[in-house]
């Protein structure tokens, strides 16, 4: 079974090297020692959440957590970097989404109030529900030993996408909408395309009802591509993810 990880996020790791020992105290450090229970000589794993892996063992059990001697360090892997636009959705089909596509190794999660999105989210409570979803993110990280925690951007409007799209487009990214009615098959467009694919690639994931008219003529005007999973209507929960397993393969990442 491979090595827990931890997270350091409040600490600079960049100054690390083999050798060194680190301590491991705060929150992590007591769930560390106090619910794992890791005992001496046992393997860990620190991150700082951004990529960077240390890899290593329990030399001393502290009162508040452990001490940890860094035996090897890693850092992620470049590659193709994936943000899942997640619509809002009911039942936490949403936070679903979300944890299934951290679990596949996303880059950044952004949270959308589509046309078509039953759930809202108040102004007096978008604190709570980004934490909620930070949480999330978090949590699946650490299940999936990721040395990476995706970022949760601001909730955004479509105007708010379609000008981060036209923006990012221009500089080589990706935007990729999921929608049932597309022509054209995401692995077809892959197949033609790979070559192109040199930025960040965003999937497009909507609410319970779909996605909009409107809205697709708005993301198609500034550069997205609508693209068909197969023919099946998948939930808002499973197509994200169901797109990164076909981008991540036929991008030779798997």
């Amino acid at each position: 079974m491979s090595a827990p990880i931890f997270y350091l996020v409040e600490r600079e790791l960049d100054d690390v090297a083999v050798g060194d020992v680190v301590d491991v105290q705060g929150t992590e450090g007591h769930h560390a020692r106090n619910v794992k229970r890791l005992q001496l000589t046992e393997k860990i794993d620190l991150s700082d959440g951004e990529g960077k892996r240390l890899r290593g063992e329990v030399v001393e059990l502290l009162d508040d957590g452990l001490r940890v001697k860094v035996r090897q360090i890693q850092s992620a892997h470049a590659g193709t970097e994936f943000i899942v636009v997640q619509a809002l959705a009911k039942n936490d089909r949403d936070i679903l989404g979300i944890e299934t596509a951290t679990e596949l190794g996303v880059s950044g999660v952004i949270p959308w109030f589509a046309d078509r999105s039953i759930v809202r989210w108040k102004k007096e409570r978008l604190p709570k529900h980004h934490a909620k979803w930070k949480n999330t993110v978090v949590a699946a990280a650490k299940q999936s030993r990721s040395a990476l925690i995706p970022t949760v951007f601001d909730l955004h409007s479509s105007a708010d996408l379609a000008e981060v799209f036209e923006e990012d487009s221009a500089v080589g990214a990706t935007v990729l909408i999921l929608h049932e009615s597309a022509e054209q098959k995401l692995s077809e467009l892959l197949k033609a395309q790979k070559s192109e694919l040199t930025g960040p690639v965003y999937i497009v994931v909507g609410p319970e009802g779909g996605i909009s008219p409107r809205e697709v003529d708005l993301f198609t005007s500034v550069g997205a591509h609508t693209v068909l999973l197969g023919n099946e209507v998948l939930r808002s929960s499973t197509a994200g993810s169901s797109a990164l397993v076909v981008l991540k393969t036929l991008l030779g990442q798997w």
